[in-house]
């Protein structure tokens, strides 16, 4: 099966510097004083309509305190683009699961179904309290669970069901509709499980081939003790030039604006993080200029100052094609890229990459999978 591609929008603002963490655990720019660009609707739909042009088939809308509502968001840009689906993020603890369910049929039907659903569970406690969530880590997923049950029972509803953390009666989705996948991710037991229960697409991080091959395993071997289907996906920046010295000379450019207090600073915030994920994230660098080079042309140094995903492609367009292959052939085939500014690296993706990976019968052109 070819491989999908998506694109990210950048609604914490965006900039030709990394976008880290700030003072509050927010984002802003870490490197060299760029001016950070607003995410206004304009300069969003400049990205989503670039990266419908340049052949992308989606793009990922973040959640969090930082960023502009995903839902609204998207919403808004969907009347400004024609093809382009959008996998809208959101924390279950935030609405309620029938809630939701109507939320996304009306997306649907608005949309002409474009879109797609990335449930996170949430992992760091004071972003979760910010919104009025304080249960610990195991209790959210379990809650998750639950919440994906009702989700996935009211769009065939009526659906009644009682848990720890949802009792609903009668619940459904009015008017018929086209269901959205759920992506899902998570690196801890209980978001294996989670995922192997209800993702139609298993999201990770980008880590090195091995690493995600265990992942891979791991879930498939709990999605067919559960008799379903899985699909995996994987989130990565990317740097990608007509040559590969074009495009290291970039990802240093973006590593010599950092200082060594700016490092620590966003180091310490992120150790905090709850997340396994996170944890893993850290790992690959050590909070450390040394060996960024994880794998070959796996780049670990957007985690230095980044939350979430920390690791970049970084290449010439045919190195960055044979590292897509590689995780191809482990089984991934959705892969969710960025890079900074979203703007231009958009361009160079489709300009360069994109055109590689059709000429190698990689890319699908279909737009994903569909529930």
């Amino acid at each position: 099966m070819p491989v999908v591609l998506h694109w990210f929008l950048p609604t914490t603002g965006d900039s030709r510097s990394i976008v880290g963490v700030d003072d509050r655990g927010g984002r802003s720019t870490h490197t060299d004083g760029a001016a950070l660009r607003e995410p206004d609707i304009d300069y969003l739909v400049d990205v989503a309509r670039a990266a419908e042009r340049n052949g992308f088939s989606g793009v990922l809308t973040p959640t969090g305190t930082w960023c502009e509502d995903a839902w609204l968001t998207t919403a808004a840009i969907a009347r400004e683009t024609s093809t382009l689906r959008f996998l809208v993020a959101f924390r279950p603890g935030s609405l309620s699961p029938t809630l939701a369910a109507q939320m996304a049929a009306t997306f649907q039907r608005l949309s002409r179904g474009r879109l797609m659903l990335n449930i996170v569970t949430g992992s760091d406690a004071a972003e979760q309290r910010r919104f009025g969530d304080w249960l610990d880590k195991d209790s959210r997923y379990a809650r998750t669970d639950e919440f994906l049950t009702v989700l996935r029972g009211a769009w065939q509803g009526p659906f009644d069901f009682q848990g720890e953390h949802y009792r609903v009666a009668g619940a459904f989705a009015p008017r018929r509709f086209d269901p959205p996948p759920v992506y899902f991710g998570g690196s801890s037991e209980p978001a294996l499980t989670v995922a192997a229960r209800h993702a139609d697409v298993y999201l990770t991080w980008g880590e090195p081939p091995a690493a995600v091959a265990e992942k891979i395993a791991a879930v498939r071997k709990r999605a067919d003790e559960a008799g379903r289907p899985v699909r995996f996906g994987i989130r990565l920046h990317v740097i990608t030039r007509d040559t590969a010295a074009a495009a290291w000379a970039q990802a240093h450019a973006m590593l010599d604006a950092l200082t060594p207090e700016q490092i620590e600073k966003a180091q310490s915030s992120l150790r905090a993080a709850e997340s396994v994920g996170q944890q893993r994230m850290l790992a690959l660098h050590g909070g450390t200029r040394d060996g960024l080079e994880i794998y070959p042309n796996l780049w670990a140094g957007v985690g230095l100052v980044r939350p979430g995903a920390g690791t970049a492609l970084v290449g010439s367009h045919q190195e960055v094609a044979d590292r897509i292959a590689e995780y191809h052939e482990l089984g991934v085939d959705e892969f969710i890229l960025s890079g900074y500014p979203h703007l231009e690296e958009v361009w160079h993706a489709g300009e360069g990459l994109i055109p590689e990976l059709r000429r190698r019968g990689l890319l699908d052109t279909s737009g994903g999978v569909s529930a």
